[in-house]
């Protein structure tokens, strides 16, 4: 009997194994072990033992090289011819089937005799038998009384529950079959005594199909290229191998998804991807999390060195590298516009993610908040661009570079899906074009939409609308006196029409408008390709984009125009972009509403500095052709009084005599006054009529509803218990009560609501007579910011015009109607040098300010006349020079 070599591929039961051929392995055949049999394994229940006698001979044989002879055969009369034999493990080892019938794993064949025909085979058979009744009489293996029953299970009834169980565990196993290189029949050895057999897909990789029967034709389907030669790859590595098996979630045909691990050399997965017989699985990123990382190196190996499936891989073009840029615009949630640092603009696309879909219900009401959250975050920031791919134009489609965009070190397409705000795009299977941070981006996606973070909510936001503040001159009236009493209004510049004018959103107010630059005219934009532009004004225009669009900033707004813009300034980081603008060049100063906004030193300042380095507008500018010149702009005589570097001497102080009665003075010097004329001879009238009717205990009526900021009310002055008109400044809901302006003598207090009647009455309404108390500011003067001395400026002034009727000098009036004036005693007064502003500065409690604005230099004669009584309280150390001079440096 010759000896044969061969590789045991696998084992069916404890006595019969699967051989293949080293040359060639496709080549099988089957031997049984001669003269003795073992238990089988059946579906519908084990013999006993028999998975017992099984694991014996397969952890003795399975994927080792063996000698064996064919002892003899057998024909059944309808079946195939069988092989039996003995196996040499080594040329000096074991020898089977003598070693397992040592160990009681097999017992004796009926009518093994009739089959020892030869003298050899006749010694092996007693041999044999004597090896068996050694092992009964030791109670080894089948002779065993107390073997174990071992439950097997071949239905997987409960997938999910069987997940939640054993995920996260290490599960020992038996790969049975290797059906395709990523799906297996494993036996998971649960526990000693239970077994549960099913089909497990392993984590990570895809491998081509094998040839499998198909339609109900019966057509067999052949294999994909690779099918085979990824099954064997698994099958030489695998089969009947004791496995470890780590669950990681269920395939949407509820079958297990696994990692599986090879007894020595780890996940299997690795290696088929390194050998190139599979390809990645998409799917499964969220399942392996960063575990995903190992296997697309592996991956990448492969097509790197062309191997299995990658043969004729081309491999991805190159992308363009990194680049620092500027965001300039966010066209949406997962558009933006990049400007490098050559000033260049381009379009690129966040690689792998797709903002809310306009197209979808359930999406469209995210997709403004989406944009707003990349807005706030990256528009004007520095940023780091790498370009992963390009998409060439396509039917309807414009060419479009996909990148990787990185902000401090966050990443923003990250970001965005870790917050609900964009989804993941499900790649092709061949598409490469895709995130480096692809596993990564499926597993925030996942995390996201378990929180039910942003577009993921179960309920949308409600849509926000802006009011067109803008749309005609009614329309921008109704809101400008609300925009006027704040300052510094957050907004978002929308849109740049041109250098000067924007479209501006304020969004606590939901209000849309028009705003334009005061102070300042810029360069006409063209508006279409049939325009042409001003000089410079495509270059004012591209810098205002370049500073403004999208950006957060802050207006004060002065006035409207005759359209319903409303006209004002904007600041960007806090800096007034109007000289921004002219700066550069990019615009003239308007002097007339320049004085009006009251940045005209700035502005000026602003427009010598571009004429001097020659920019923009001035790049031909020749200052001798300027000596001389006077402004010739609209707008009352005030003069530039050289803020513009002209050498016009400053127009004359004009005089505006009032007859006054201060009846406030805050605690920062400012003033309310009443002019004394028809408008307090119909107060005096009006209060009259307004006391007897609040006297009236019918007309002892409460408010209605609680007070709104901006509401006109009757209120009890507390010093005299007496009804005046007032309005509410704020309110304090939490303990019912406002603060109210008494509007025709400027002083406030608290007022609880209860305490307050509606004025409602059209005789006392302010449209029958406007407030009397007007805001008011004393002239040339700048008092002391520190706490005590302000105080004894306003004890001071107090005293001087307390129950008097002065005199007031009206110097100049802000765009907010703000009086700028010298007040006079006329008891006291002899000549225009001596006024209440002089006392004050006699007295250390006032100085001339530093700066002057350009009506202020008007008044040379009595700013000299102040400046002698400042130096005059210096040397005799009064007010707040008693410690020397605070100007000093």
């Amino acid at each position: 009997m010759p000896l044969q070599q061969a590789r045991v591929k696998s084992v069916s039961s404890g006595d019969t194994l699967v051989l293949s051929s080293l040359n060639n392995a496709t080549q099988e055949r089957l031997l049984s072990l001669a003269f003795v049999s073992a238990p089988r394994l059946k579906k519908e229940g084990d013999e006993p033992h028999a998975f017992q006698s099984r694991d014996f001979l397969r952890r003795l044989t399975v994927g080792k090289v063996i000698q064996f002879q064919v002892v003899y055969t057998i024909s059944p009369p309808n079946g195939k011819k069988v092989e039996l034999g003995r196996i040499m493990l080594s040329p000096t080892g074991p020898i089977l089937p003598d070693l397992a019938a040592e160990k009681g794993w097999v017992k004796i064949r009926e009518n093994a005799e009739r089959n020892a025909e030869s003298e050899e085979a006749a010694a092996l058979l007693e041999k044999l038998k004597s090896l068996e009744a050694k092992a009964r009489l030791d109670s080894a293996g089948l002779w065993s009384s107390a073997g174990e029953t071992i439950e097997t299970k071949y239905d997987l009834s409960e997938p999910q529950g069987f997940i939640e169980q054993w995920k996260g565990h290490d599960v020992d196993a038996i790969a049975e079959r290797v059906l395709t290189g990523d799906r297996l029949l494993l036996r998971l050895l649960l526990e000693p005594t239970k077994h549960q057999q099913a089909v497990v897909v392993i984590a990570g990789i895809r491998a081509p199909m094998t040839k499998r029967a198909g339609t109900a034709e019966g057509k067999e389907q052949p294999a994909e290229e690779g099918g085979e030669e990824a099954r064997t790859f698994i099958e030489d590595r695998l089969l009947q191998r004791t496995v470890k098996v780590d669950v990681v979630g269920l395939t949407p045909q509820n079958q297990p998804v696994a990692v599986v691990k090879h007894p020595t050399q780890g996940s299997i997965a690795e290696h088929i991807l390194k050998a190139g017989l599979a390809r990645c699985s998409d799917s499964h990123s969220t399942m392996l999390g960063g575990n995903m990382a190992s296997l697309r190196q592996a991956e990448k190996f492969a097509k790197s060195n062309k191997q299995g499936l990658f043969k004729n891989h081309a491999g991805q073009k190159s992308a363009a590298g990194s680049m620092d840029a500027i965001v300039s615009r966010v066209q949406s949630a997962d558009t933006l516009y990049v400007r490098n640092k050559a000033g260049a603009e381009k379009r690129v696309s966040l690689s792998s993610i797709r903002q809310p879909k306009p197209s979808d219900p359930a999406q469209a009401p995210f997709c403004a908040e989406a944009k707003e959250f990349l807005r706030k975050r990256l528009i004007g920031k520095h940023v780091t661009v790498d370009i992963d791919a390009t998409r060439p134009a396509q039917e309807g489609f414009e060419a479009r570079e996909m990148a990787t965009v990185t902000f401090g070190n966050n990443n923003v397409g990250l970001l965005l899906v870790e917050n609900g705000w964009a989804s993941v795009i499900r790649h092709r299977r061949d598409d490469e074009d895709r995130s480096p941070i692809y596993d990564e981006l499926l597993a925030a996606e996942e995390a996201a939409q378990k929180e039910q973070k942003g577009m993921w909510a179960k309920k949308p936001p409600a849509s926000k609308s802006y009011t067109d503040a803008s749309e005609s001159t009614k329309a921008a009236k109704i809101h400008l006196s609300v925009l006027q009493r704040q300052r510094k209004v957050p907004a978002v510049v929308d849109f740049v029409k041109s250098g000067s004018r924007f479209t501006v959103l304020i969004p606590r107010e939901n209000l849309k408008l028009t705003f334009v630059l005061s102070g300042v005219r810029a360069p006409k934009t063209a508006r279409n390709p049939s325009e042409k532009s001003d000089p410079f004004g495509q270059e004012a225009h591209d810098f205002a984009v370049r500073r403004c669009n999208q950006r957060d900033v802050e207006i004060d707004v002065e006035n409207i125009d005759k359209v319903g813009g409303f006209i004002g300034t904007l600041y960007v980081n806090r800096e007034n972009f109007a000289k921004a603008l002219v700066e550069e060049g990019l615009a003239q100063v308007h002097a007339y509403s320049a004085e009006q906004s009251g940045h005209a030193n700035e502005l000026f300042a602003a427009e010598t500095k571009a004429k001097e380095a020659r920019k923009g507008l001035w790049h031909g500018w020749d200052p001798d052709m300027e000596n001389g010149e006077t402004d010739q702009q609209e707008g009352p005589d005030v003069g530039t009084n050289g803020a513009n570097g002209d050498s016009t001497p400053p127009s004359e102080r004009k005089k505006d005599y009032r007859d006054v009665v201060v009846t406030n003075i805050d605690e920062t010097c400012k003033l309310k006054l009443q002019q004394i004329g028809t408008g307090t001879a119909a107060l005096t009238e009006m209060m009259t009529a307004f006391k007897a009717f609040h006297m009236n205990k019918a007309n002892d009526k409460p408010l209605t509803d609680p007070p709104k900021a901006g509401d006109f009310v009757a209120a009890r002055f507390s010093a005299d218990g007496d009804w005046y008109r007032a309005r509410v400044r704020h309110n304090d809901r939490e303990h019912k009560s406002a603060e109210v302006l008494y509007i025709d003598y400027g002083n406030t207090e608290k007022q609880a609501w209860a305490q307050l009647r509606p004025l409602s009455q059209p005789q006392f309404s302010v449209q029958k007579l406007k407030g009397q108390a007007v805001d008011a500011v004393l002239s040339f003067l700048q008092f002391p910011t520190q706490h005590d001395y302000l105080a004894d400026a306003v004890h001071f002034l107090r005293d001087l015009t307390g129950d008097k009727q002065l005199v007031a000098n009206v110097d100049h009036v802000d765009p907010d109607g703000t009086l700028h004036v010298t007040l006079f005693d006329p008891t006291a007064s002899s000549t225009l040098q001596e006024s209440l502003n002089a006392d004050l500065v006699a007295e250390g409690l006032a100085m001339v300010p530093r700066k002057l604005k350009a009506w202020e230099r008007a008044g040379s004669d009595v700013l000299a006349s102040l400046k002698a009584k400042e130096e005059e309280a210096k040397r005799d150390r009064k007010g707040m020079w008693e410690y020397g001079d605070l100007t000093e440096d």
